[in-house]
């Protein structure tokens, strides 16, 4: 993997950092065979628990168990205190700019974001102009993704603000540590996770419509053939909430209401887990049998709060992440303190020629992908592959965006042959309603098969939990 990547755990020439040492003397204490147990035991486990994601193209109902690595990714305080501060600073500049962008469009109309970019996107909800949200929160919940080049380097990868998930990872990851190398954790004091379904409750509660004391949320899932349908499940039950689907929510003189045994039942806040497209058929599409008929209504009568708010969507769109330190900088007057990774907006011609003369260095991105498809890897792909892509690009500029390769940091892994160094990336849960709250850590996603640099999990990727220290 060369030494062009920044290792987590140990320096240039060998040594390991002091925030690891602990580890690492516990490390060399253990046999392979033993660790190879734990790991084999933690598999075990999660299959037990039915932790797994369904995986779309494949055989309805083919489940995978995302591997999970027992190797800990470790933070020090000091660097979780630089990455908490840029995550609050740029989950508050972006629900400014949802708030501008259905509001004043004062952002727009300096010229800083193109209007095209935003009233032309397939994320923008004119639905939303002018409705007002509690306390003027749109993403309740955002995952941004975090990758680092080396020391103190992090920069932000994508801002996920409409369902992002992997938080249920996040924490069962944790209580799979705990259990299986409970003496790890008197070696270090650990930051807490496992208060997430708390936070997030209370957070929930806070931005409920106006004058309601003791608000009912409820958490909209598509149902059990969704990918994420192990983690809304969990989420519910861990924040003692009802798991709904669509239909059993109705809407009556714009109030949403749930179906129960007793009789219907009012509620005030929707922690949904569905597309805007899916929500309300009323509203968008017609044949979506997932969601609410009158959620909009009710929503914009401001009975019912929506979380992820209706429209957010419009800010974590990839041809819209270029702007983020703009909007920093517009609504915050700060200057950011976590970096955009340097990007190329196709729609430019002078960025669209730079790009088609350097494709094979370069990784492209097509505005609307997600998961890690609809993209190419410069480095990795085949001529005949780039030449391909060099034809989309050219028929459509405005759908992509481009990327230097990045030199994703590499944290040790136990892999069949032993611990070796995987590429990582981290995605922090913040939490945002009267105030902004971010767990310390986060889901650490990591590239199993060597050398890769796509951590998705639906492109082979697995998880490890991710240890903030409270100290040092």
């Amino acid at each position: 993997m060369g030494s062009m990547f920044y290792n987590e755990m140990y320096t240039g020439d060998g040594a390991v950092r002091s925030h690891y040492a602990a580890l690492d003397q516990w490390l060399k204490r253990q046999s392979s065979d033993w660790l190879a147990q734990k790991r084999d035991e933690a598999d075990a486990l999660f299959h037990r628990l039915g932790i797994t994601f369904a995986v779309y193209g494949e055989e309805q109902g083919t489940e995978r168990l995302i591997p999970f690595d027992i190797v800990p990714r470790v933070l020090p305080a000091s660097e979780w205190r630089l990455l908490e501060a840029g995550l609050t600073q740029r989950v508050r500049a972006l629900n400014a700019f949802v708030g501008d962008v259905y509001g004043a469009q004062q952002i727009l109309r300096a010229g800083i974001v193109p209007a095209e970019a935003i009233l032309t996107n397939a994320q923008y909800r004119p639905e939303m102009q002018d409705v007002p949200v509690p306390g003027g929160t749109y993403a309740h919940i955002a995952g941004v993704d975090i990758v680092r080049a080396g020391p103190g380097e992090f920069y932000v990868l994508e801002d996920n603000l409409r369902v992002p998930s992997g938080v249920s990872y996040m924490l069962e990851d944790r209580r799979m540590m705990m259990r299986l190398f409970p003496e790890l954790f008197s070696l270090h004091s650990v930051a807490p996770v496992e208060h997430y379904p708390e936070v997030l409750i209370n957070n929930l509660r806070s931005v409920a419509p106006a004058g309601i004391d003791d608000p009912a949320v409820v958490l909209l899932t598509p149902g059990r053939y969704n990918s994420a349908y192990f983690e809304h499940a969990f989420l519910a039950q861990q924040m003692g909430i009802e798991l709904v689907e669509g239909q059993d929510l109705f809407v009556r003189d714009d109030y949403v209401y749930m179906r129960t045994t007793r009789g219907a039942q009012r509620v005030d806040v929707v922690y949904r887990r569905i597309d805007d497209d899916f929500l309300d058929p009323l509203a968008f599409r017609p044949e979506s049998a997932l969601g609410v008929p009158g959620l909009l209504t009710a929503y914009r009568a401001g009975h019912v709060t929506v979380a992820n708010a209706i429209g957010t969507g419009i800010a974590d769109d990839k041809s819209v992440y270029p702007y983020v330190p703009e909007m920093i900088r517009f609504y915050l007057s700060e200057q950011p303190i976590l970096n955009n990774v340097p990007t190329w907006i196709l729609r430019r011609p002078q960025d669209c020629a730079h790009v088609l003369a350097n494709l094979s260095q370069l990784v492209v991105k097509e505005v609307h992908g997600a998961g890690g498809y609809g993209m190419l890897i410069g480095p990795a792909a085949s001529t005949a592959q780039i030449e391909e892509f060099r034809g989309r690009i050219q028929a459509n500029p405005e759908r992509y965006i481009a990327q230097p390769t990045l030199a994703l940091s590499a944290c040790p892994t136990f892999v069949e042959s032993g611990l070796a160094p995987r590429h990582i990336d981290l995605r922090p849960f913040v939490l945002s309603g009267r105030d902004i709250q971010i767990v310390p850590g986060g889901l650490t996603r990591v590239a199993l098969p060597e050398g890769s640099l796509v951590v998705n999990s639906s492109q082979g990727g697995g998880t490890k939990d991710t240890w903030v220290l409270e100290d040092g």
